[in-house]
Parts: C-alpha cells; structure tokens; sequence
C-alpha cells in the first residue's frame, strides 16, 4: 500500500506561481516512479508530468517550459512547480504512482488561475 498526500493547491492569478507538493508513505518511495494528473468537470485526467526513481522527468506539451518537477528521496515527496499559470491550467491535480500491480492516487488539490 502507498498513501499520497497532496498540499498546495489554492487561488491565484494569471501569471502566478505555486507549488503543489505530494508527500508518499512507506520506505520505497525511493523506487517509485511518481507522477501528476489533472482533470475538470466533464473531462478525463490528464498527465501533466513525471518522475522516475532515476530523476527523469517528462511534461505534456501544455506546460512544458513552465512546470518543473522534482523530488526529494529524504523527506519522501515530489514537488510541482507551477510558473506562467493560465486559466486553462485551473483543475483538480492529483499525485499518483504505480506498484505491485495497482494504481495508487491522492485525494487531490484544487488548482484555480483566476483574475
């Protein structure tokens, strides 16, 4: 079993930065390749970006050059950089990770852009 923690969400404007940070139980945080999601009402989840235990990182076209990704084996946590955040940006976002044959998610942080 893996539990994930999401904090960071909130309200800001156009232009604005956060930080959304997911905090994972257990002791193989290490191996676990970790990745993010998002969805709005009506539309299925999307991936925003990933990890892998090796520090790779990937992001979708839509927030490439303004989302990084990173990750901190020693306190057990990945942390998203949101920057140049747009309204479209505005969704649930969710941390999530594979192991041992299942899908494992958070409870999700809202993420609204707004003026």
């Amino acid at each position: 079993q893996v539990r994930l923690v999401e904090s960071g969400g909130g309200l800001v404007q156009p232009g604005g930065s956060l930080r959304l940070s997911c905090a994972a139980s257990g002791s193989i945080f290490v191996i676990l390749n970790m990745a993010w999601y998002r969805q709005v009402p009506g539309k299925e989840r999307e991936l925003v970006a990933s990890i892998t235990s090796s520090f790779t990182t990937d992001f979708a076209d839509s927030v490439k050059g303004r989302f990084t990704l990173s990750r901190d084996n020693t306190k057990n946590t990945v942390y998203l950089q949101m920057n140049d955040l747009k309204p479209e940006d505005t969704a649930v976002y969710y941390c999530s990770t594979n192991w041992g044959g299942g899908r494992y998610w958070g409870q999700g942080t809202q993420v609204t852009i707004s003026s």
